[in-house]
């Protein structure tokens, strides 16, 4: 087998890997935040204020994930990219 097939195939299995163990964190992150919104809507204790740092802390979370998920993303691009013009030049 081909040195940069082979390059492929361990990149298509790493990010076949990532996409499926970020997907599930994310789930785990949804459902964990929508249980916290359930108890802090049953808490009359919980001011106002905390509501709102809780909130703009789970919207911040979203967003860093989402971040993180494109810079992975461009990342696993650019290795594809160099694999594949790699194993394109002459002599290999």
């Amino acid at each position: 087998m081909n040195q940069f097939a082979f390059a492929k195939q361990m990149i298509d299995f790493n990010r076949t890997t990532f996409e499926n163990t970020f997907g599930a964190i994310c789930l785990l992150q949804e459902q964990s935040e929508k249980m916290m919104n359930t108890f802090i809507e049953q808490a009359p204790w919980i001011p106002g204020d905390g509501k709102k740092a809780i909130a703009d802390m789970a919207a911040t979370f979203r967003k860093s994930c989402s971040e993180f998920k494109k810079a992975v993303d461009e990342n696993f691009g650019r290795m594809e990219a160099y694999f594949d013009q790699a194993g394109q030049t002459p002599g290999n």
